[in-house]
């Protein structure tokens, strides 16, 4: 099994990210509605895998078979939806830092999930910092296992979202509504 590596902070992130959904959106377009840089590599300060992880919501899913031959065509490979979540995904060993692409559909809640787990990372940087020191020490303890490391992240990670969402949710009314 391969390493698996957590590098430092790097402030190409950003702009690599931007150069990379421009080209994205022109190789995909007419179909792409949004791209958001998610992960990591999204968040300010943080360590991550040595991956720009993206997120395009496409306009029509069922063009995912054109889409797919675009990708490929320019140098993704093709992995399915390895979790189940309509989140299809590509990746390319582009340099210095390699792509992973998840395309999926409007409303999509993996893609809604993984926005919000990456703004309240970016908003509090405690917590950010909790997440990197738990990455690195499952990347040590994983060996290069991959299913180690993913759930190892979990419960920390729906501990997050369990945060946000409490954040997000409207106030309760002063006044019973009955």
């Amino acid at each position: 099994m391969s390493r698996i590596t957590v590098v430092e902070y790097d402030p190409a992130w950003p702009s690599l990210f931007q150069e990379r959904a421009s080209a994205i959106a022109t190789l995909l377009s007419p179909y792409i509605l949004e791209i958001h840089h998610i992960g990591s590599t999204a968040v300010p300060g943080l360590a991550a895998k040595p991956k720009i992880d993206i997120d395009a919501v496409i306009t029509d899913e069922g063009a995912l078979p054109e889409l797919k031959l675009r990708l490929c065509g320019a140098g993704y490979a093709f992995h399915g939806d390895p979790h189940g979540s309509d989140l299809w995904t590509f990746t390319a060993d582009t340099r210095p830092y390699g792509t992973r692409l998840y395309l999926c559909g409007r409303g999509n809640a993996a893609h809604a999930a993984r926005i919000l787990f990456r703004d309240q990372l970016h908003d509090a940087p405690e917590l950010a910092s909790r997440y990197e020191a738990l990455k690195r020490q499952l990347a040590a303890q994983a060996d290069g296992d991959w299913d180690i490391y993913i759930h190892g992240k979990r419960a920390f990670i729906d501990d997050v979202l369990a945060i946000a969402a409490t954040k997000k949710a409207p106030p309760l009314p002063a006044e019973p509504l009955y």
